[in-house]
């Protein structure tokens, strides 16, 4: 791996574990076993680091939720759009637990953010539009903006809730996983009635996994 992917990934590591307001570019210089100047030799600051990990982070976003294409759409499709958001919530949990400070320190991540986030709004529509299509929602046009911006709003503030409700609270995949079943809750009530007997079983599968 280049020593600047190194950093990169070192630097997630470093702040999902300790939290990104507690590490410096020299922790994490010594966390690769590199000198502070090879570090500055890539990144000319913290904030330019973070700028690189949310450019992986907005890839991940845009290859993930495409809308589904097949006529026959299959339980494997939601799983695979739930995982995914499991993915980004578990490797980019620094980011989801503390989104409003790292957003205000910085207005050209800001900018970068919410450009990402309109991108992604308009997919998690035409996401759900092909599962109702494919037959697995019953939900009409004009409901659909909302439907995905609530489902964007559990993904990005259910850590900074958990967290918020109870200080201290570890960052667990068991914590993320009651996550992905408050969205399965939300598209409940949309559900054609074919599909409940094999959203319940979606539902026990991402129970267990929530311990």
């Amino acid at each position: 791996m280049k020593t600047r992917d190194r950093i990169i990934h070192g630097a997630t590591e470093l702040f999902n574990e300790q939290g990104e307001r507690n590490v410096t570019t020299n922790h994490i210089a010594a966390h690769l076993g590199i000198s502070p100047g090879n570090l500055y030799y890539h990144f000319r600051n913290k904030e330019d680091i973070i700028h690189s990990i949310f450019d992986h982070y907005a890839k991940h976003l845009a290859d993930s939720f495409s809308p589904i294409h097949d006529k026959e759409i299959r339980l494997e499709h939601l799983m695979g759009y739930l995982d995914a958001i499991f993915y980004l919530m578990w490797q980019f949990r620094f980011f989801y637990a503390n989104l409003p400070d790292i957003l205000s320190r910085d207005e050209r991540l800001q900018h970068k953010y919410l450009k990402a986030q309109e991108q992604l709004g308009s997919a998690v529509v035409a996401l759900l539009a092909s599962l109702r299509d494919g037959g697995v929602l019953e939900v009409a046009d004009e409901d659909l903006p909302d439907l995905g911006q609530t489902i964007k709003m559990v993904v990005t503030f259910w850590i900074a809730y958990q967290i918020a409700q109870a200080p201290g609270t570890r960052v667990t995949k068991a914590l993320l996983y009651k996550g992905i079943l408050r969205i399965l809750f939300l598209l409940r009530p949309y559900l054609r009635a074919g599909m409940r007997s094999q959203i319940e079983s979606l539902e026990a599968h991402y129970r267990a996994l929530a311990g």
